[in-house]
């Protein structure tokens, strides 16, 4: 059965190498593999690292990128009964990761699976007990509810022909294509079996527009959930302290004390001001969510002119 392997890119040369290389490296007697790269104009060596891996190649313009979109661009592009998805950040961390990821979906137990998250030797201290939290060390097949993570995921060609990702929000898709397959009676599951490190070297500016974005996406998915004020105070001091009494066990509470403090503020105030953001997004203010590592030159607007839009917030730590 043929698996593709879909990797949305933006100049990941960093990483984008030793990505092709553990995909090439995969072992299974039942999957055959192709990776497909949907690239919205890099500038350094992707494409050429891509094509020496021999990865088939899409481009989508980046004024018409949006996580969803670029997503069903390179399914429909892709010709694999099985759709993975991975982040181009990310890297397989055993060669029977595509098998345990797609078996359950091979087995028809259920329709969406996604694998565990886990953390290399950059990743701030608060986000690897952000892994540990939402990707445990246990499977769950099926899990209940529609939680799901696209960094490292994999979907029946099927139920993406049926529902496909939403081309309009800021984050979240698989999430929101994730609520439509359940709720039409799909089934989502969690294969700790599937790990990959998940590199996330972002500034501490990145960081907090990541948790407004998604924050923005989880809005539209779900409108009742409101943050407020105490809200924001309550998840930012109970995960900083128990990120605190961690840190003291582990014996390195006084070299992660700023870390914690910062990641943890900026993640709970990013959900907050994404959770209270009640317009439609401007196409300028969207490129922010988009391309986060870019400069902004200009004001970020939001249109007052377009109609009123349910945002919202972040998942709660």
């Amino acid at each position: 059965m043929l698996v593709s392997i879909v990797i949305r890119t933006l100049n990941e040369e960093k990483h984008l190498d030793e990505l092709l290389f553990a995909i090439n490296a995969q072992v299974s007697d039942i999957f055959s593999v192709e990776s497909v790269i949907v690239d919205s104009g890099s500038t350094d060596r992707t494409l050429e690292i891509a094509n020496a891996h021999g990865a088939r190649v899409t481009h989508i313009k980046k004024e018409e990128f949006s996580f969803g979109r670029s997503l069903n661009v390179g399914c429909n592009f892709a010709g694999g009964n099985i759709l993975v998805f991975v982040s181009g950040h990310c890297v397989p961390a055993s060669k029977h990761w595509l098998h345990e990821l797609c078996f359950p979906i091979y087995e028809n137990k259920v329709q969406y699976t996604y694998g565990r998250q886990i953390g290399r030797d950059t990743t701030k201290y608060s986000e690897q007990r952000v892994f540990e939290k939402y990707f445990p060390d246990h499977c769950m097949l099926p899990q209940e509810g529609f939680f799901c993570n696209n960094a490292n995921s994999a979907l029946l060609r099927k139920s993406w022909e049926k529902h496909s990702f939403d081309e309009d929000l800021t984050g979240l898709e698989d999430m929101q294509l994730a609520r439509k397959l359940v709720e039409s009676g799909g089934l989502v599951g969690y294969v700790s079996k599937a790990p990959v490190y998940h590199i996330h070297d972002e500034s501490w500016a990145q960081v907090e527009r990541r948790y407004e974005r998604e924050a923005i996406a989880l809005r539209n998915i779900k409108p009742e959930i409101h943050m407020t004020l105490g809200d924001f105070l309550r998840c930012y001091m109970s995960s900083m302290l128990s990120d605190f009494g961690d840190a003291v066990k582990q014996k390195v509470f006084f070299r992660e004390f700023r870390s914690i403090v910062i990641f943890r503020f900026l993640q709970y105030w990013g959900g907050y001001k994404g959770n209270h953001i009640h317009r439609k997004l401007s196409k300028e203010a969207k490129r922010k969510y988009f391309y986060p590592k870019e400069r902004v030159t200009r004001e970020l607007k939001v249109d007052n002119n377009e109609q009123n839009h349910s945002l919202n917030a972040p998942k709660s730590e």
